[in-house]
């Protein structure tokens, strides 16, 4: 940062004034540089009141972000749900730390695309979990053409554990040369273009409809499917459940759920927005007491973040936290080149698919029209070899699994327009979409006042062998309880998912449930991934 970039605490009117005059680079993301964050009457934030430096934070775009949202008016019931350090929902402060995105690990390819009736063009895949199994749906074509054309199907693999993938031989769609194989919807277009299948945990939803799926173009409008075992489906009514407005939309994998936090299915789909000069690939939503009868609600919101192409947004309810909402979709940038012509003929690419490239990027929300995008760089680049920077290829694949005790996985088409065509697999650890990191020197998070139940703290938490987490926790104000202070805390040395946090007094927190608290928690060399209070 420039000489003049300084943090100021301002204490005589009992605020924290953050003013940030950043460097050229950050300039796309922020367009106003003075916020302002506040902090309750009484102890200090952090518990003295030593003014902040800019070593404080580790990235001027997060203390922006962080500084741009207001504090909430009353406490945030939390109650025994899992919260993760995904966004700054939670929390008021942060000293010598950052919310940093998780590092997804390559774990080999899932899936090739080589079937006759698969190939090149193969999108859209959506990955679930449903006891102790797992299944991939995705769309099947080996050569382009319109969205919704005769030729394209849906495909179907399935899997044990989440690692090692095989195809069902089924007798419902015969393809030429294979009467048995893994299509289970096809002759029915445009609705191949982009089925999108989810299993419905509604409390009282018929067998007969457990599964259920949305798919449609602009064209059409978007029908709901519905099936008692994910691989035989019928349309839920012969109209569309959502007619295609004026407006061109819906050209896109569009993904619906159940949202057990608003008590309604929600649809996130696809819509484009013009700012200047340019449109944009946008999102928008829809919701529904029924799956059948839907209403728009509106554009989605990304809270200050630069508009950019999401081509898809892959929104779905993260399965430990569903009141979180999470999607690894895909950005495209059009037209930013990487291929020559001559390399795009030594890889085979379709001659209409080299001349723009995309990454993954992460987004949250907690219900509404807003996404968080707490987090603008890529959460999946391309990857060595050109082969990856085609158009339309790392596109993400619809929900993240669980595959481990402590880890989970998404998949990402890659190779697109390519013969050799393929699914990959990516691990992360349980919850590690991101997390509160501090360096060797330590670091702080401090949370706005919440009210839980239950009585005692869980973590989930990675340290070095010389770092260290402990927990303080203070009342509303800022002050710490006694018995509960920082040094009261066992100290949390290792790489837990689940880890209860111990004071000399013992585990037990119930004497605090239902009256506000905040949490301070000191890492070093250390990272808090979530929490949650428990019986």
């Amino acid at each position: 940062m420039r000489k003049n970039s300084v943090f100021r605490n301002f204490l005589e009117c009992n605020r924290w004034v953050v003013v940030i005059h950043p460097p050229p680079a950050f300039s796309l993301y922020y367009r106003a540089w003075e916020r302002e964050i506040w902090r309750p009457s009484g102890p200090a934030i952090f518990g003295d009141n030593r003014s902040v430096t800019r070593r404080h934070f580790i990235a001027a775009p997060a203390l922006a972000a962080a500084a741009a949202a207001p504090p909430p008016a009353t406490p945030i019931r939390i109650g025994t749900r899992r919260e993760l350090l995904v966004d700054h929902a939670l929390i008021a402060g942060l000293r010598d730390a950052a919310l940093v995105p998780g590092a997804p690990v390559d774990a080999g390819v899932a899936l090739t695309l080589d079937r006759p009736w698969e190939g090149a063009f193969c999108a859209y895949t959506t990955a679930i979990a449903d006891n102790g199994s797992f299944r991939l749906y995705y769309r099947g074509i080996p050569s382009s053409g319109d969205d919704g054309n005769p030729r394209e199907v849906t495909c179907c693999a399935e899997s044990a554990d989440g690692v090692h993938w095989s195809r069902p031989s089924l007798d419902l769609h015969a393809m030429p040369g294979a009467p048995s194989n893994n299509v289970i919807l096809a002759g029915q277009p445009p609705f191949s273009h982009n089925f999108s299948p989810l299993v419905d945990p509604r409390p009282g939803v018929p067998s007969a409809e457990r599964y259920k799926a949305i798919a449609g173009v602009h064209e059409s409008g978007l029908f709901a499917f519905v099936s008692a075992d994910g691989l035989r489906w019928r349309k839920l009514r012969e109209q569309p459940v959502l007619p295609s407005p004026k407006e061109y939309v819906f050209d896109s994998q569009n993904v619906a759920f159940w949202s057990a936090q608003e008590n309604r299915y929600v649809l996130y789909y696809r819509s484009w927005r013009k700012i200047g000069e340019t449109k944009y690939r946008w999102v928008s939503r829809a919701s529904s007491e029924d799956f059948v009868r839907w209403r728009v609600e509106g554009e989605m919101e990304y809270d200050g973040a630069p508009p950019e192409h999401l081509y898809t947004n892959q929104t779905s309810p993260y399965f430990r936290a569903p009141h979180i909402y999470a999607g690894v979709c895909a950005r495209f940038m059009p037209g930013r080149q990487v291929l020559t012509a001559e390399q795009a003929r030594a890889l085979r690419v379709d001659p209409d698919y080299f001349k723009d490239c995309s990454d993954a990027v992460l987004v949250t929300s907690r219900g509404g029209l807003h996404y968080q995008r707490t987090f603008p760089e890529a959460f999946l680049r391309p990857g060595v070899g050109l082969e990856n920077w085609v158009s339309r290829s790392n596109y993400p694949a619809l929900n993240l699994v669980q595959t481990g005790p402590s880890t989970m996985s998404f998949y990402v088409n890659r190779n697109y327009g390519q013969p050799t065509a393929y699914v990959r697999r990516y691990e992360l650890r349980l919850d590690g979409l991101a997390s509160v990191r501090a360096g060797y020197g330590g670091g702080e998070l401090i949370t706005h006042p919440l009210i839980f139940e239950g009585r005692r703290l869980e973590l989930n938490y990675s340290t070095s062998a010389a770092g260290s987490i402990r927990v303080e926790v203070q009342d509303a104000a800022g002050a710490p309880i006694p018995g509960l202070r920082l040094e009261d805390g066992r100290e949390l040395i290792g790489d837990e998912i689940s880890r209860i946090c111990e004071w000399k007094s013992g585990a037990d927190l119930g004497a605090e449930a239902g009256r506000p608290v905040r949490l301070r928690v000191v890492l070093k060399d250390a990272d808090l991934y979530a929490y949650r209070f428990t019986a």
